[in-house]
């Protein structure tokens, strides 16, 4: 096969809603998925795993209807490049392949945003993001002396999952930063068109209280320890930890839309990341590539299974299945739907910011991969760096094998800070293809 309809990147919600609604119009439809089974994140092994709770019921229906609608499934399949015109590369059984889109349906997801204190990078310390997988496709739960640590709904989730499987939890540190009711207040209203998540976060928040779990505010978190975690510091209190889990809220996954030319991105202030522009259908910069889900904002899984059926609508109507009438008239329900769930997004984005990078002390380590300190790239910003770009080439940050996908959006915040400026007028770190790793052999599987 060289040519497809629609190509969608990604099996999560919105990747499995725009693949399901396209086969539903005809279309022929490509799905490259880098996880071994669809669900994505938020669904990970739902297929695998009994269904527990109404997240699981929609992740079980999305994959089930996407078995059945007949779309071209490929698992462990890595796309690193695009060109102009739709042609898509990719990775899968160890040799690369490549194909030609009419349409192509971005649906990346997101990445955790970093969460750089004293001693991150020891063993023992690890993202709630990284817990969860294990816990979705393991059913394993922290034992010992596990503490949970930063702020936003996945981590409170993360802590009733635990206590759910048995088990154990030393405490939960809360790192938000003060004033968040304050400051939430005035999206309340407008939240309130989807009460259901504020009522689950505040259920989250009691049964880990019920289950007697400590839950300490505090303003700096410190991981101690001889080679690996041994104990963490709370505000000069120490204690010991055998576990620590970091979160800070997530950020939309942007590696392969800043690598395709003309496709612009903006500054989100609310959520404090850059994400590609959109128009209401989905459609970036560039003509036939569409964007869906948490990789074109963050809205949840709900919003992103919506908001993969209206991209695959769009791209019905740019490839003529569809007159701007017909799309209107099909999607009016769905787009209502889509804006109610987004509803208390300004809401959560108040009530947890992320945590200011001004206050990372300079002996932190920012990218892991380089081991660059905020120190360092705060020097590289009094020589006169104004950029992420520029950063990299005084001190390497961004330069190891994660590319900057994990400490991307510290260093970006550290620069700004340093600078004293608007995150908005920093540039991010230029992405090029290939944005993954490959081999030669995998390349020579081309010229067959």
């Amino acid at each position: 096969m060289s040519e497809v309809d629609i190509l969608v990147l990604g099996a999560g919600p919105a990747g499995m809603a725009a693949a399901t609604e396209a086969r539903a119009r005809g279309f022929s439809v490509l799905v490259l998925d880098e996880n071994a089974r669809p669900g994505g994140q938020v669904h990970r092994a739902v297929e695998a795993r009994t269904v527990k709770d109404g997240q699981d019921r929609d992740g079980a229906k999305l994959a089930a209807a996407f078995r059945a609608s007949g779309a071209d499934y490929r698992p462990d399949a890595t796309l690193w490049a695009v060109e102009p015109g739709g042609k898509v590369f990719w990775s899968e059984g160890g040799a690369a392949r490549s194909i030609s889109a009419k349409r192509l349906i971005l649906c990346a997801g997101a990445t955790e945003r970093p969460v750089p204190i004293p001693g991150w990078t020891l063993p023992g310390v690890m993202t709630v993001g990284a817990a969860q997988i294990a816990l979705k496709t393991a059913g394993m739960v922290p034992e010992g002396k596990a503490w949970i640590a930063g702020q936003g709904p996945l981590l409170w989730l993360y802590a009733n999952q635990v206590v759910a499987r048995g088990g154990t939890v030393q405490g939960v540190i809360d790192l938000s930063p003060p004033g968040g009711l304050a400051r939430a207040a005035w999206h309340l209203p407008n939240a309130l068109r989807a009460p259901e998540y504020l009522v689950k976060g505040l259920a989250w928040q009691q049964r880990i209280r019920n289950a007697g779990i400590p839950i300490r505010r505090a303003t700096r978190l410190v991981a101690e320890g001889d080679g690996r975690l041994e104990r963490i510091v709370i505000d000069g209190w120490s204690r010991p930890a055998d576990l620590l889990l970091l979160h800070d809220g997530v950020v939309p996954n942007t590696q392969v839309t800043r690598a395709i030319p003309g496709c612009a991105h903006e500054w989100d202030a609310g959520q404090r990341c850059w994400r590609p522009t959109l128009d209401e259908w989905g459609n970036t910069t560039v003509e036939g590539v569409l964007v869906a889900g948490d990789s074109g904002g963050i809205g949840g899984a709900k919003v992103a299974a919506l908001a993969g059926r209206l991209a695959a609508m769009e791209a019905a109507r740019a490839l003529g299945r569809l007159t701007v009438d017909q799309r209107n008239a099909e999607a009016g329900r769905t787009r209502l739907e889509w804006k109610r769930q987004r509803a208390p997004r300004r809401f959560l984005d108040a009530l947890f910011p992320p945590l200011p990078e001004a206050a990372i002390e300079d002996s932190t380590i920012i990218c892991r991969c380089e081991e660059v300190t905020a120190g360092r790239l705060r020097g590289a910003v009094a020589l006169g760096c104004l950029g992420a770009n520029q950063t990299k080439a005084f001190t390497r940050a961004g330069m190891g094998p994660c590319q900057g996908r994990i400490c991307g959006p510290a260093v970006h915040g550290v620069i700004a800070a340093a600078r004293g400026v608007d995150p908005a007028g920093v540039d991010p770190f230029r992405t090029r293809f290939p944005t993954k790793p490959l081999t030669l052999g995998e390349l020579a599987a081309l010229a067959s």
